[in-house]
């Protein structure tokens, strides 16, 4: 059985912790059966991807679920962002050191302390006040095994609590500090917060790395704005 609390404990300090077979090995059947058709397709990304599969709102809405984010401090936390990431041969992509700054909205409205405003696939997206960068917590189901070689997450553990960082702070946290590497079997989940320090790498050996990517809030915006995941 999974000790999720000693999982989760370095979460608060490093912005990120690692828990092992979160899933029984039928909830992950079920998930990988229903997006074959988008696997097939060879798409690096399928964004708003609880509207497109009930398999994946229904996740986003199960006991363990729930379970996680109340031990990770966000009790009620409902989802604001669904994504699928898929690095594979046909898709084989890396990206930079970054934090994820921007959350997904029904419309654009202009609201004090949001901005600045971009387009993603149709989708309106908004960096909002840091303080709701703070509270949000990313949860990363991954659905085949992530090794070495295919691409892992790459992280900097602790850079989340310095808020927005600017691309010379980026810079000196990579010089400064060491990477953990974020291998994780099938089943497991990568829980994070947005601000932290993330990149991965093209994959030396490419095949299916699916990761159901889900954000999740427990707050209503301000001003009429309105979260889409």
């Amino acid at each position: 059985m999974v000790d999720v609390a000693s999982a989760i404990a370095p979460f608060d300090q490093f912005g990120f912790c690692i828990v092992p077979d979160a899933f029984p090995a039928r909830v992950l059947d079920d998930l990988t059966l229903s997006m074959e058709w988008i696997s097939r397709e060879g798409a690096p990304g399928t964004r708003n991807l609880a509207n497109l599969l009930p398999a994946v709102a229904r996740l986003a809405e199960s006991q363990e679920i729930a379970g996680l984010l109340a031990s990770l401090g966000l009790p009620g936390g409902f989802l604001v962002r669904s994504i699928l990431f898929d690095k594979q041969a046909g898709a084989n992509w890396k990206v930079p050191w970054h934090q994820d700054l921007t959350i997904a909205v029904r419309e654009r409205k202009e609201v004090a302390g949001f901005g600045p405003w971009s387009e993603k696939r149709g989708v309106p997206h908004v960096q909002p006040p840091v303080e709701i960068l703070e509270r949000m917590v990313t949860l990363r189901i991954h659905l085949d095994e992530c090794d070495q070689d295919n691409g892992p997450l790459r992280v900097l553990p602790g850079s989340h609590r310095h808020g927005v960082l600017c691309a010379e702070s980026i810079k000196r946290w990579r010089l400064e500090d060491s990477e953990v590497i974020c291998s994780a079997a099938r089943g497991a989940v990568l829980a994070m917060r947005p601000l932290l320090l993330h990149a991965s790498s093209q994959a030396i050996r490419p095949r299916h790395r699916r990761v159901i990517h889900l954000e999740f809030e427990a707050t209503e915006l301000s001003g009429g704005l309105e979260w889409k995941c």
